[in-house]
């Protein structure tokens, strides 16, 4: 028998306010534990939440970058559940309206485009943490009332392959919109993943497990691979109605499977009620057109410097492959760079010399400095050879002052007409015998002539030299 996955995400979204979203805490990660703590995220009695603007606002832009309605109306809620790490022992949610309703994005997996639809997106707080030592765990409540964006997607995956498509484009979206810093390794990008499987061609909805707290595309596509398996297995082998329960499981990353931690809850067991202590939200119109300023989508950036600049596909993906890779791309353009010269140097000739834990951020090399470099070679004062060993000093140094560089290092191209005339005569009549035979037609040997002046003349510009080659040889 064979099977169809189905597969729905609920992703949670830091937002990178500068404060919490009920108080004016600070929202910086990697404090000292429990001192960006007040009343109000302490749940203290007595303490009021205060709605947080930029928190909505954020909220907006991502449903307008999704195409999404957009509730001008909608309400807080208090989701009930007990943990160590939730000190008012509820959560302050949205249930019944949330500020972004139906939306979708589109995913391209192996050269083919689906649409995924998105059911809503809710403004909430976070949780504390929890850190669990060998004999004993610790609170840190930092990170309480931190403000999340839960997305949550239709089951419309039917494969991890599709999983990871779908949170790598959401990924995108919410980095070029500058709504959150995305970073997985500390936990402003999370993903809660259910999973179930049915007979192919069944219409039916079976029993699906949550896959808890994934926060590594790596990590989240082994987690279904492996509970998909599972799934499977325990069907054929006909024991699913007593294995597989609906249920909340964790993956363990280093054995490489899932384990069961809680029976699933429904909407039922939180007892959803209207926060008392919070207005319904009603977002003006001036606010709504402010925050659907969202600017260019990373999907519109791929067709622009496809359809615009003329850049392959394959190239412009890379190109936006982040946000920091697509302004340093724009912002080399800006320094006066060639299109084409700035693609192959950002996208093969940087990007390959990046390797372990050294980044575009990080290694050194600003946008402008490539950029010079590039325009450098563009005005035919080096030439490629040279070029690759001025990054190279330019990534050793971590020095951007292209022009000193290509001085101190000898490296200036020489595009002296006379200089390059007097070399060719030299090497033609030297000769004599391979110029009598390239007029015989062995055309070939044009390349022994351009190989000749360039050993004689480092650094000459090629460009100079083949155009004169080919006058003398004529």
């Amino acid at each position: 028998m064979d099977f169809e996955t189905i597969i729905g995400l609920e992703v949670h979204v830091q937002l990178n306010t500068k404060t919490k979203i009920f108080c004016s805490c600070a929202t910086s990660f990697g404090d000292i534990p429990n001192t960006n703590v007040c009343p109000t995220c302490l749940g203290l009695p007595g303490a009021l939440p205060v709605l947080n603007k930029e928190a909505l606002k954020k909220a907006i832009s991502f449903g307008v970058a999704i195409n999404a309605t957009i509730n001008q109306d909608s309400i807080f809620a208090r989701k009930n559940y007990f943990y160590p790490d939730l000190p008012k022992a509820y959560q302050i949610s949205q249930f019944e309206k949330p500020i972004v309703g139906l939306g979708s994005i589109n995913i391209e997996v192996d050269g083919e485009i689906k649409k995924i639809n998105i059911t809503r997106a809710h403004l909430e707080e976070d949780a504390g943490k929890n850190i669990h030592q060998s004999d004993y765990s610790q609170v840190d409540l930092n990170r309480a009332c931190t403000p999340l964006l839960e997305i949550v997607s239709e089951p419309d995956m039917r494969s991890a392959q599709e999983a990871i498509a779908y949170l790598k484009k959401l990924h995108s979206v919410v980095r070029f919109i500058e709504i959150s810093d995305a970073n997985m390794q500390e936990g402003s990008f999370r993903c809660d993943a259910n999973v179930s499987i049915r007979p192919l061609g069944d219409k039916n909805l079976y029993k699906r497990v949550e896959i808890k707290n994934l926060n590594s595309f790596k990590f989240i596509q082994k987690a279904i691979d492996y509970e998909v398996e599972r799934q499977i297995e325990s069907w054929r082998s006909g024991n699913y109605d007593k294995e597989i329960i609906q249920e909340t499981r964790l993956f363990d990353t280093q054995k490489g499977i899932t384990r069961g931690m809680r029976d699933k809850e429904e909407s039922a067991d939180y007892r959803y009620f209207p926060d008392p202590d919070l207005l319904s939200v009603h977002i003006p119109q001036d606010l709504l057109d402010e925050a659907s300023n969202i600017g260019e989508l990373p999907e519109d950036k791929l067709n622009r410097f496809i359809n615009e600049l003329g850049i392959k596909k394959d190239d412009a993906k890379t190109l936006i492959s982040s946000l920091e890779m697509a302004r340093f791309f724009e912002d080399m353009l800006d320094s006066g760079a060639s299109i084409k010269n700035s693609v192959t140097w950002l996208n093969v000739e940087l990007l390959g010399r990046l390797k372990g834990d050294i980044n575009l951020q990080n290694c050194g090399i600003t946008a402008q400095g490539l950029g010079i470099l590039v325009k450098r070679i563009d005005e035919g004062k080096i030439n490629g050879k040279s070029a690759k060993e001025i990054l190279d000093s330019m990534l050793k140094q971590r020095n951007n002052d292209v022009d000193f560089l290509i001085k101190s290092l000898g490296l200036e191209q020489i595009d002296n007409d006379d200089m390059i005339i007097s070399t060719i005569d030299s090497i033609l009549s030297a000769n004599s015998d391979k110029v009598n035979e390239y007029k015989s037609g062995k055309d070939k040997l044009f390349g022994f002539f351009v190989g000749q002046v360039m050993k004689n003349l480092k650094g000459v510009n090629p460009v100079k030299v083949n155009e004169i080659l080919k006058e003398k040889l004529k």
